[in-house]
């Protein structure tokens, strides 16, 4: 019923099948309504075919009804635009031509959206009729082997060096990468998307809780030569900023040639397979006292956070992160949004079972839920959506239709009644109440259940850690809901990180 959420759908299904949707509309502002989808898909490389309907020539610059100029549209964001003209019996024979161009466009190794503009004339009712011959082609998405002399170089910088090892989205085989951790001594800092943090491949090199260990002095006396990024940055700003203050080389594998580097730290990006060029990688190890180290700073924060987040008590914001990581159903995927969730699941969840998604291209809280309908119909297993209120506001239509969609997906909102990331910023503290709340908290006294509702989705208000347990092994489409508050959730997490510290200094780490 919507362009945007459908194109945000769009943006789920190409995460999950690695293959692009057709997202169709109409000409107009339909057409604009695609936009933000296609941003992002432009900067995570999500592949995505955006066919635009247009009006022909002699109906542009006219004040034709439902017309607008849709050349290159999307700019930038989009691979390839394709403007082939009105539809015409007499160029049948282009049309392959013009399906394997814009396919291999969304498709090769810089993956994204390709826009094609189609202009028709009336009558827009017509008859099919034979398809133009089919082509024959091979199609190999299979990224170039590592160059030798990158191989080289890397090897040799990180010969016996103290490096650290940070993996995000673009993994393949997070257990080829646990072992690489563990044969190098080095410590693995692991998003959650990176699949690292799966039972079974955890290594032990694996730092789970890094952004609440390099927040104290333990920082300073963890200072690596080497650091070696695979796949997509973490969301924690904390470990970003410890990274770029060291006197280290930095280097970067990745299957995309997207650029993340706003520190400008970065020595050498190469464009590989991350499992296939981590297997070339022969070095010495680093001293066994710098993984020890390491290991005994991770092994202190599990311990610390494993009970403060297991006393009993009401849930908030760390706790619900923590539960919905580890008790999701089996071969569940989870979507995870931007602000606040992405950053609870990295800095809360030692042990995360599901799959992790995040539209972290662009790092908007738009779309989020329109995102899981089309994991969920892009894939077999059962889905879940860890969103904000706000995110989840921004969202709404995705809940059209919803409760006739055949898809398992439970929607699970963190309701603080505004935008709770706002509430840790230096605006919290020096800008009056009143202000703060109109400008940044955002209080919008939506009733979610009603919401629900409204849309017949069913719905769950969760208050304890067993009814949310509960709650996430029954089958979507579902709307669970936790009531926090956001003063007491920056007190839990202040809390959190000064019990970490606290135990760290105690253990002498």
């Amino acid at each position: 019923h919507d362009e945007r959420s459908a194109a945000f759908a769009a943006l789920g299904v190409g995460i999950a099948r690695g293959l692009p949707a057709i997202l169709l509309c109409t000409s107009g502002t339909a057409a604009v309504e695609f936009h933000p989808a296609v941003v992002e898909a432009h900067e995570a490389c999500v592949p995505m075919l955006v066919c635009t309907a247009d009006r022909p020539p002699e109906l542009q610059g006219v004040g034709a009804p439902q017309t607008i100029d849709q050349r290159n549209l999307y700019g930038v964001a989009a691979r390839l635009f394709e403007d082939p003209g009105v539809a015409d019996d007499q160029h049948t024979h282009t049309w392959r031509e013009l399906a394997r161009r814009t396919v291999l466009s969304a498709i090769g190794a810089h993956a994204g959206p390709v826009h094609l503009n189609l202009a028709f004339r009336e009558p827009l009712v017509g008859t099919p009729q034979e398809l133009p011959a089919r082509s024959s082609y091979v199609l190999d998405r299979k990224l170039a082997a590592p160059r030798a002399q990158d191989v080289s170089w890397v090897n040799d910088q990180c010969r016996g060096a103290r490096g650290v090892i940070v993996v995000g989205h673009g993994v393949r085989d997070p257990k080829v990468l646990s072992t690489f951790a563990e044969r190098m001594g080095w410590p693995l800092i692991a998003d959650p998307r990176s699949g690292c943090r799966k039972p079974g491949v955890q290594s032990a090199m694996l730092v789970a809780h890094a952004d609440a260990i390099l927040r104290t002095e333990t920082s300073r006396r963890l200072q690596s030569e080497v650091v070696l990024r695979l796949g997509d940055p973490p969301a924690s700003k904390v470990v970003t900023a410890w990274l770029a203050q060291l006197p280290a080389t930095h280097i970067v594998v990745s299957p995309t040639v997207a650029v993340h580097d706003p520190e400008r730290v970065v020595k050498r990006q190469i464009l590989a397979d991350i499992e296939t060029f981590v297997s070339q990688i022969v070095s010495e190890p680093a001293p066994g006292e710098w993984g020890a180290a390491w290991q005994k700073a991770s092994t202190c924060a599990d311990q610390t956070l494993d009970q403060e987040l297991d006393k009993p008590g009401a849930l908030n914001e760390p706790r619900v992160a923590r539960i919905v990581a580890e008790h999701l159903p089996v071969d569940s995927t989870l979507v995870v949004s931007s602000s606040m969730p992405i950053r609870d699941i990295e800095w809360f969840a030692r042990t995360v079972v599901p799959d992790v998604v995040a539209n972290r291209g662009a790092n908007g809280i738009d779309g989020v839920v329109s995102t899981a309908v089309g994991v969920a119909l892009g894939t077999d297993g059962p889905v879940a959506a860890l969103v904000g209120d706000i995110a989840f506001l921004h969202d709404t239509n995705a809940l059209l239709g919803l409760a006739r969609r055949q898809i398992d997906l439970r929607v699970i909102v963190v309701d603080n009644d505004g935008g709770g990331i706002f509430a840790f910023l230096p605006q919290a503290t020096q800008t009056e109440s009143a202000v703060f709340e109109k400008l940044w908290g955002t209080p919008h006294g939506v009733d979610i259940a009603a919401l629900a509702g409204a849309h017949g989705v069913p719905f769950i208000d969760c208050t304890t850690t067993n009814e949310l347990v509960v709650a996430l092994t029954k089958p979507g489409p579902m709307v669970i809901r936790i009531r926090t508050n956001r003063v007491a959730n920056v007190e839990v997490h202040d809390a959190l990180n000064q019990a970490v510290a606290e135990s760290l200094r105690k253990g002498g780490v």
